[in-house]
């Protein structure tokens, strides 16, 4: 996916950029950084927030995502989970080795407890849904961005101790073969078939064959159960 990069100044675009800042610094205003594949969702949410925030950055990929925090430090992170190139997650863990204390907001479209729980465990300070109203990423931000926490109510009304499973204590992940969770973290990771298949140097029928075998392995129904799958389990 390309996108049209729009700058303070007449500079090269970082790599993964959406576009830059655009609004002057406002004392005690929250600076953020947002990560989504969509750019017309990045769009939505740079307008959105813009009025209330400094918005610094707009990245399309998770590696995007770490480099931009390590460059742009910001005081939270507005990100999806599935991105290409690095998951959410993933981008979260090795921005928090360099950045301990800032913030994550993840916005998904995955309303599932034992996700929003692992989400946690990597240290988000929030997790909302993209069906939920705006008034609802308003208030999660400005929770988080206060100190706290935005905790769900999926995660409310689970037992405390689904909520402290680790995805390590789950066994599915050792029936796949090596090759399987090779094809698994490449494809969750964002990754075509056509782009697993070069990475691994095999064709895009095998790559397909492991897909479906694993589906059917775990019982998952859909790409998106897949994603879920890996993230879970810090496959990717």
């Amino acid at each position: 996916m390309t996108s049209t990069s729009i700058h303070t100044r007449a500079e090269p675009a970082p790599s993964g950029a959406h576009w830059g800042a655009r609004a002057l610094p406002r004392p005690g205003h929250a600076r953020l950084l947002l990560a989504d594949d969509h750019d017309l969702l990045l769009e939505a949410f740079r307008r959105l927030l813009e009025p209330e925030f400094i918005v610094l950055r707009g990245v399309t990929d998770g590696e995007a995502l770490v480099a931009a925090a390590l460059e742009l430090r910001p005081d939270a992170i507005l990100c999806d989970i599935a991105m290409p190139r690095l998951s959410g997650l993933e981008a979260a863990r090795r921005i928090r080795e360099h950045l301990p204390d800032i913030r994550f907001i993840f916005l998904t479209m995955h309303n599932d407890p034992e996700l929003a729980a692992e989400a946690f465990r990597t240290g988000a300070s929030a997790y909302v849904l993209k069906s939920s109203p705006a008034k609802e990423l308003l208030l999660a931000i400005r929770t988080v961005v206060s100190g706290e926490r935005y905790l769900p109510a999926m995660l409310e009304n689970e037992p405390t101790a689904r909520q402290n499973r680790r995805a390590d204590d789950v066994s599915e992940a050792q029936v796949l073969s090596p090759r399987g969770q090779e094809v698994l973290r490449l494809l969750a990771g964002g990754r075509t078939m056509k782009e697993t298949a070069a990475k691994l140097g095999i064709t895009p029928r095998t790559v397909a064959f492991h897909k479906y075998r694993i589906m059917q392995q775990l019982s998952l129904r859909s790409s998106a159960e897949l994603v879920q799958f890996a993230v879970r389990r810090r496959i990717v």
